[in-house]
């Protein structure tokens, strides 16, 4: 059996949980993640289904576009300001969770680079990753 994925904001009032593998672990350079971490990237564990990462604790939401016009849903802490996961509005069964929420941050083991093409020189990222200019498809 694996290790649960376990995780939650930096105050403790989200906590999330689940035993389900990641699909994809991953970087994402686009602007969104860039702005909303006040880093060069965000990176993140996305899960297959959310009905399978439990929730505790009420995340306030906030929704934005992406370049193709679909609409993602960000949660964080009211309280301490943490983002901890996001959903996708075409696509409600996958969550991601990000990857610094882990209580053991160990766990996270990339495996590819989206939206390269926004990335910054000063954001080094592992070389060996595979990259992609924008989202892979499928």
């Amino acid at each position: 059996m694996t290790k649960p994925f376990i995780g939650g904001c930096a105050c403790g009032a989200i906590r999330y949980e689940t035993s389900s593998e990641p699909l994809v672990e991953s970087h994402c350079q686009c602007r969104d993640c860039q702005k909303r971490s006040g880093t060069g990237h965000g990176s993140y564990l996305v899960f297959p289904r959310r009905a399978e990462v439990t929730i505790t604790g009420e995340a306030k939401e906030w929704r934005v576009a992406d370049d193709n016009g679909n609409e993602k849903v960000h949660a964080f802490c009211p309280t301490c300001g943490t983002p901890v996961y996001l959903t996708f509005v075409a696509k409600p069964e996958p969550i991601a969770v990000h990857a610094t929420s882990l209580d053991d941050p160990s766990q996270f083991n990339p495996q590819l680079v989206t939206y390269g093409i926004r990335g910054h020189a000063w954001d080094t990222i592992d070389s060996s990753l595979q990259k992609f200019e924008r989202m892979p498809p499928g």
